[in-house]
């Protein structure tokens, strides 16, 4: 009898915690489902990787947009070796002949973007060409004085992995080196005093939005997304350095503390609002940027950055709002806010509004799975 009081509190205790927490993280079955009826959606929109993409112009298919796509897809492949993921990414690079939007000349990270798939497609089929271009574009930056290219903040996600993979990739301190003394500028000089606030741990979008720009509620404005792509260049950087790579100190002391901050201002729903210190300002469900934080907070566990224990209901609330209130039944995703540069910019979002790219959304999705995975 007393053996039976005792099993039956137990399961009322664990019910109590299950209430108090919402629904617990999904099996890494049905999170790789998720990603996989996502990722099915896309490739099915879009059988030719190397078709141009027309909305309000027509740009190429290796912009910056479609470059974080095929980061998270080769994050789905590494967790699901399909073969057609493979050939997709490699098809992609080929109709651009592994090139770089705006040639070898480039300075602009959103061009070089692409050059991180390059890269992992290197590293399974070392053929030379696939980073030629690439290799020559930053080696051009190397070679030049100028330091201060990377003006916004999302330019951090699309370039400095770039340097940390050449680095890692050819032993070359050079990359490391460079890759820090932009980021430094950008954290610490530009726009007055850099795009990093390290009262509040976050960072303003470029100079335009440092004070004295303020939120309608007289907050800072800390964009989601741009914070997201900050989160994500730090967690790419710290994922391929080694261990005793110069400045990886300062890039996880940031990440660690960016991480800190981001608990406190997480909605009920498991999502971040666009405007990250004002809920009224464009408040509500947003994918990409929710996304990123996720990634970011499970990266750090799974890597023994963050403790699990403190993290955890983070991230399970973030990936359970992502699935319940964004995913379609087709793997098409809702509330993801479209390009720009501040939380008003392609606004209102919703569960079924397309937004004016579909492909950096789901990159970031699967980048976020990637890791969510791998915490089960």
């Amino acid at each position: 009898m007393k053996n039976t009081k005792i099993a039956i509190l137990l399961i009322i205790l664990a019910l109590t915690i299950n209430f108090a927490n919402g629904q617990p993280l999904p099996t890494k079955k049905e999170i790789l489902d998720k990603m996989v009826v996502a990722n099915s959606y896309f490739m099915n929109k879009w059988p030719d990787p190397g078709q141009v993409i027309v909305n309000d112009k027509t740009r190429p298919s290796h912009i910056w947009t479609r470059a974080v796509y095929y980061e998270g897809l080769i994050a789905l492949y590494r967790l699901n070796p399909d073969k057609a993921y493979y050939d997709y990414a490699v098809a992609w690079g080929e109709s651009h002949q592994w090139g770089l939007n705006g040639g070898i000349q480039t300075r602009n990270a959103d061009n070089q973007c692409c050059g991180q798939t390059y890269i992992d497609l290197y590293l399974i089929d070392k053929k030379p060409e696939r980073i030629k271009d690439l290799k020559a574009s930053v080696d051009l930056m190397l070679a030049s004085d100028k330091i201060d290219d990377w003006t916004w903040i999302d330019a951090l996600q699309m370039a400095m992995p770039v340097y940390a993979k050449l680095g890692a990739l050819y032993n070359d301190n050079r990359y490391y080196e460079r890759m820090y003394q932009m980021y430094m500028t950008s954290k610490t000089v530009l726009g007055g005093k850099g795009l990093y606030n390290p009262k509040d741990h976050l960072w303003w979008r470029d100079k335009d939005f440092v004070p004295p720009y303020k939120e309608p509620n007289g907050q800072d404005c800390y964009w989601s997304r741009g914070n997201g792509w900050v989160v994500a260049a730090l967690v790419r950087v710290l994922e391929v350095m080694p261990k005793d790579a110069p400045h990886r100190k300062e890039y996880q002391e940031t990440f660690e503390k960016m991480m800190k901050a981001l608990i406190p201002i997480q909605r009920k729903d498991g999502f971040w609002n666009a405007s990250l210190h004002d809920a009224n300002n464009f408040g509500g469900k947003e994918l990409s940027g929710t996304a990123l934080f996720a990634y970011g907070m499970a990266w750090g566990v799974n890597n023994g950055i963050l403790k699990k224990k403190k993290y955890l209901p983070v991230i399970t609330k973030a990936w359970n709002g992502m699935v319940n209130d964004a995913v379609h039944s087709n793997g098409f995703l809702g509330h993801v806010q479209g390009t720009g540069k501040q939380p008003s910019d392609s606004q209102p979002t919703s569960y079924d509004r397309v937004p004016n790219f579909e492909d950096y959304g789901l990159g970031c999705f699967l980048l976020a799975g990637s890791e969510v995975c791998k915490l089960k």
